[in-house]
């Protein structure tokens, strides 16, 4: 671009008007010398509007200017707080390792995998859950030879539901088998369960995104044989044993300090609960109807004093006796596991490093938000946790 030249300022003499007062014909100098410094003020302000050079005020050659130009400074951008970048340094870490291992690395060295043929009733289903210490079974259906899903916890449920409903059909419940579960979940209106799997080979990045996807907390693995084709089930992890193995073998869950009240990670609003009296059928109800796996137990001024989970449900109705469900929620606690390990707490200033060693060290599969006083705050679930360590800030990194 061409240099801007100033020039001399040129000033127009004033026209000396005739009057008939001589008083007002002479100009006061003083006020002369101020009409010539506002012309040329005006002249330089002209040439400054009219100049090509985008810089303010400043004239590249010629003159010095009468006006020094004001140069306002480019506010500095707001510096990252370090806790903010150690949280998203952490983050990655964990999605390269997840992405970096597959599902083989997460099973045990020894492990005993119990498949249910769909021919087999209910009522035998459930003794062997618990004679074995297991909430849930891969499904085979053997006359076709393929993999039928996976039976949880959620699918008693839905059987306590049905008679619930149709009492007349109580006394068939000994002959019902698992190959009916889907009739349940259509006379009750319940989506079934998508029978979800993922190879043991695929990328564990993947077979997390896929649980999210179904909404389900864990996840078959199964592979084909390599000469029939045939389906295979390998075995079944979880978002525990997935998250676990996270916090043993990636130390930058340490870098994920900040506090659960400003990630707003879990559930706050609306959140359900029941007392101590409330009786067990109640807390079913209130488990189907919103697709949950647990229940704060709260007493009246919103104390924490226990939780209701849906395994507790298969302890009441083992042996095929469904009237322990008019039972209270206090009595039926009662009935649980000596072993029971009790209810893992946090609160609104904890972060996920504190968490990820709670669930290293215990088994762990939900946190009740609690405050300096034990009252109910909300709930984080493993399903929470998962969701943010893969999806939080992806955008970002793409």
């Amino acid at each position: 671009m061409a240099p801007v030249r100033s020039q001399p300022l040129k000033l127009e003499p004033q026209p000396h008007t005739e009057s008939s007062n001589a008083s007002t014909a002479l100009v006061n100098p003083r006020e002369q010398l101020t009409m010539k410094k506002a012309q040329a003020i005006e002249l330089v302000k002209q040439r400054l509007e009219s100049a090509e050079d985008p810089r303010l005020g400043t004239f590249i050659s010629g003159h010095a200017p009468f006006v020094q130009p004001i140069l306002v400074p480019t506010p500095p951008m707001a510096s990252e707080r370090a806790i903010d970048r150690e949280e998203r340094q952490g983050l990655r870490a964990i999605r390269d390792f997840l992405k970096a291992r597959n599902s083989y690395d997460v099973l045990p060295l020894s492990f005993r995998l119990i498949i249910f043929d769909t021919s087999l009733s209910v009522k035998e289903s459930l003794n062997i859950l618990i004679q074995n210490g297991i909430v849930s079974a891969p499904l085979w259906d053997s006359k076709a030879s393929k993999f039928a899903g996976l039976l949880t916890t959620s699918d008693y449920i839905n059987v306590i539901q049905y008679y619930f409903q149709n009492p007349a059909a109580l006394d068939q419940i000994d002959q019902f088998r698992l190959d009916s579960l889907r009739e349940v979940e259509k006379a009750l209106g319940v989506a079934p369960p998508e029978t979800v799997s993922i190879d043991p080979e695929r990328p564990l990045y993947d077979a997390c995104r896929r649980m999210l996807e179904s909404r389900a907390r864990r996840i078959p693995l199964v592979t084909s044989d390599s000469q029939t084709e045939r389906p295979h089930v390998l075995s079944v992890i979880t978002q525990y044993r997935i998250l676990k193995f996270v916090a043993v073998n990636v130390p930058d869950t340490q870098q994920l300090r900040r506090p659960l009240g400003e990630l707003l990670l879990g559930s706050y609003d609306n959140v359900a609960t029941a007392s101590m009296d409330t009786p067990v059928i109640d807390v079913i109800h209130i488990l189907v109807e919103r697709s949950i796996s647990s229940v704060p137990i709260v007493n009246s001024e919103g104390v924490v004093y226990n939780v209701f989970e849906s395994v507790d449900v298969i302890t009441l109705i083992k042996g095929g006796f469904y009237d322990d469900l008019s039972l209270t929620v206090g009595e039926a606690l009662k009935k649980r596991s000596p072993g029971f390990p009790g209810i893992y707490t946090c609160s609104l200033n904890d972060g996920l490093d504190t968490i990820f060693d709670t669930i290293r060290k215990s088994r762990v599969h939900r946190l009740v938000v609690v405050d300096e006083h034990f009252k109910l705050k909300g709930v984080l679930t493993l399903s929470d946790i998962l969701h943010y360590i893969l999806l939080e800030g992806e955008n970002e990194e793409a």
